[in-house]
């Protein structure tokens, strides 16, 4: 049988619309994003937790849209005129819940980009209302727009994940390796980005094709993870 060969290539991830799964957990976001579809309010808030595809999605409607997209962490007052002048995306914006002077700003952004007829996206992991921003004015407006949540992986969506998470590493697993990991792994995309970063690292490290054994072996091996088979007693 012919050896696969494991090269430690960078990961590069696919972030165009075919990339992105469709799942129960994820429908209604990926519906509002639809470009034909105007938020009522002028602005979305995309929630869910690490891994979930928000930046994903974000990235497919910015193309969409044309809208410009940025970490919240990088806005300062001088920006925002120029930002202002078309549709926005704004990441993670639960980072500055304690930094005044960066909420002021996005507060000056959200006005002047509804002011100026256009969209915005702001994204972070907990729902709005939960955000703890300390500038009053500024939850109240976060609080007011249209929220789309994507939810945990079913089955089916945390298959499609860890095969994207593969394939983003330009490395091809074993076709029994994703059934195990689902079986056997925490239900999140958390854990699929970490398990499948280190099987990569453990395949490139003992030069082994990316098989089930080995994937047994690290999932052995993860805290709070029930994976009774051994390498020697697990099916081929």
């Amino acid at each position: 049988m012919a050896q696969q060969l494991s090269f430690d290539l960078p990961a590069k991830t696919a972030l165009g619309r075919d990339d992105f799964f469709v799942a129960p957990s994820n429908a209604m976001a990926v519906a509002l994003l639809d470009p034909g579809f105007s938020w009522p309010s002028g602005k979305l808030v995309l929630t869910g937790p690490a891994g979930s595809g928000k930046t994903h999605l974000a990235h497919v409607w910015a193309k969409a849209s044309g809208a410009r997209i940025l970490q919240v962490e990088d806005l300062t007052e001088a920006m925002v005129p120029a930002l202002a002048a078309g549709p926005v995306v704004v990441e993670d914006v639960p980072l500055i819940a304690r930094d005044t002077a960066a909420q002021k700003a996005l507060f000056h952004l959200h006005n002047l980009v509804l002011a100026n007829g256009h969209a915005m996206m702001m994204t972070g992991r907990a729902a709005p209302n939960l955000w703890g921003l300390s500038l009053p004015d500024l939850q109240s407006r976060v609080q007011a727009a249209t929220h789309a949540e994507l939810q945990p992986p079913d089955d089916a969506l945390l298959a499609v994940v860890l095969a994207k998470l593969f394939n983003d590493r330009q490395i091809t697993p074993k076709p029994d390796v994703i059934p195990y990991l689902v079986a056997h792994m925490d239900r999140s995309f958390a854990a699929a980005a970490r398990i499948v970063e280190q099987l990569d690292r453990l395949s490139l490290a003992e030069k082994r094709t990316l098989s089930r054994p080995l994937a047994v072996r690290l999932m052995s091996q993860e805290p709070g993870i029930n994976a009774p088979e051994t390498i020697a007693g697990s099916k081929s």
